[in-house]
C-alpha cells in the first residue's frame, strides 16, 4: 500500500525540508499528505503543508495526547521531530505512541536522546568512546586559573547557539559564567567547522554520511555550506554511529583541528541544513518513505561533491482570506 501519512512537528521555518518531502512522495509515487503542526498557524511552513494543525506548547500536559489523537484522526504512519525541545518528551513517550497509533518516530532511543540534550553527557560520552572532543574548563581549574584563553562557553541543554560565546579576556569569563544558564565551559578549537548528516534505517544500520563544510552561519544556522567527502570524517562517524545506535536522519558537528576531528555535539533530528545533503543527492525523505515500504537499504555514497548550498531567505505573502500569495 504506498498512501503514507508524514506529520512533521514544529514545522515552523522548514519549507524546504516540506518541499524535499513533497519531491519524495512525487518521485516514489506515493499517495498520503504531509501534515504540518506547529504553536503558530503563521508559521511559514504550515502554508507549505497539505494540512497545517496547530499544536499546543511542548511543555502543555495535554501534549502528547494531541499528537496520539492526531496520528489516529491523520492514519499518520511517521511523526517526523524538528526542534531539540520536543525529542526527550516523544523519546520518554514513544512506547505509547506507537503502540496507541502504529507510527514510526525519526527518532533514536531514549538513551541517546538524553545523552544529545545534556552536552557534559555528551562530552563523557564521545571521551569515554575514545573519540576527540574539546579540553572541558571545569570550576577546580577556573578557581585554578588553569586554562588559557580563548574559551568557548554554551548553555548543557541549548539550542540553535543561543548563549554561546567565544571567551578572550578574564573579564568576559567573570561575566558569561554568570550570565550563560547552566554553562559548559570548553577550549576554543581551531580548524574547519562540520557539520554531518547522517541517515540511518530503523535498525541503526549507516545508509548515508554526508560531511558539508560550514563556511558561514546565522543564529547558529549554517547558510553558506559545501558538500565534502572527507575520508577522515565518514570512516570516524561510521565508529561513532555503530556505538550511538542512531535511527532515522540526525545531524554532527564536528572540528578538523590540527590535533585531528573533534566533536561538538550532536542533533538528533533534521538539521536546518539538512537540505544541502538531500539535494546533493543523500535523500532522506526519499529513504525515511522507502522505510514505510519495507525496502532494503544499503550504505552508499551517491551523492554530489563539492556542491556549494547558498540559502537566503523568502518570504510567504498571505492575502486577507487566506491565500498565499505567489513570489515573482
Amino acid at each position: 500500500m504506498r498512501n503514507k501519512n508524514i506529520f512533521i512537528l514544529s514545522v515552523g521555518r522548514r519549507v524546504e525540508l516540506v518541499k524535499l518531502f513533497n519531491r519524495a512522495k512525487k518521485k516514489l509515487s506515493i499517495n498520503g499528505k504531509i501534515i504540518g503542526g506547529d504553536m503558530d498557524l503563521n508559521a511559514p511552513a504550515m502554508h507549505f503543508v497539505d494540512k497545517a494543525i496547530q499544536l499546543p506548547k511542548i511543555t502543555d500536559k495535554n501534549y502528547i495526547d494531541e499528537i496520539i489523537k492526531i496520528s489516529k484522526q491523520e492514519k499518520i504512519d511517521l511523526i517526523i521531530p524538528t526542534i531539540d525541545t520536543e525529542l526527550l518528551i516523544l523519546a520518554q513517550n514513544r512506547d505509547r505512541i506507537e503502540k496507541e497509533t502504529n507510527v514510526k518516530i525519526n527518532l533514536s532511543d531514549l538513551e541517546f536522546i538524553e545523552i544529545c540534550r545534556d552536552k557534559y553527557k555528551t562530552q563523557e560520552f564521545f571521551e569515554k568512546n575514545g573519540f576527540g572532543v574539546p579540553k572541558l574548563i571545569t570550576k577546580q581549574m577556573i578557581a585554578e586559573n588553569n586554562y588559557t584563553f580563548p574559551l568557548f562557553i554554551k548553555p548543557l541543554n541549548g539550542s540553535s547557539s543561543i548563549n554561546t560565546f567565544k571567551i578572550n579576556t578574564q573579564k568576559e569569563l567573570e561575566f558569561f559564567k554568570d550570565y550563560v544558564p547552566n554553562p559548559l565551559i570548553q577550549e576554543c578549537l581551531v580548524g574547519d567547522e562540520f557539520t554531518v548528516d547522517v541517515f540511518c534505517d530503523f535498525e541503526n544500520n549507516p545508509i548515508t554520511i554526508v560531511p558539508r563544510k560550514r563556511l558561514a552561519t546565522r543564529s547558529g544556522e549554517i547558510s553558506k555550506g559545501l558538500i565534502s567527502k572527507d575520508r577522515e570524517i565518514i570512516e570516524d562517524i561510521k565508529k561513532l554511529v555503530k556505538v550511538f545506535k542512531v535511527k532515522g536522519h540526525i545531524t554532527i558537528q564536528c572540528m578538523k583541528t590540527k590535533d585531528g576531528i573533534k566533536y561538538i555535539e550532536i542533533n538528533p533530528r533534521f538539521g536546518g541544513g539538512a537540505p544541502m545533503s538531500i539535494m546533493a543527492g543523500a535523500d532522506s525523505p526519499e529513504n525515511l518513505y522507502k522505510l514505510l515500504l519495507n525496502e532494503k537499504l544499503f550504505y552508499n555514497e551517491n551523492y554530489e561533491d563539492k556542491l556549494l548550498s547558498l540559502r537566503y531567505d523568502e518570504a510567504v505573502f498571505i492575502s486577507e482570506n487566506g491565500n498565499v500569495i505567489k513570489n515573482v
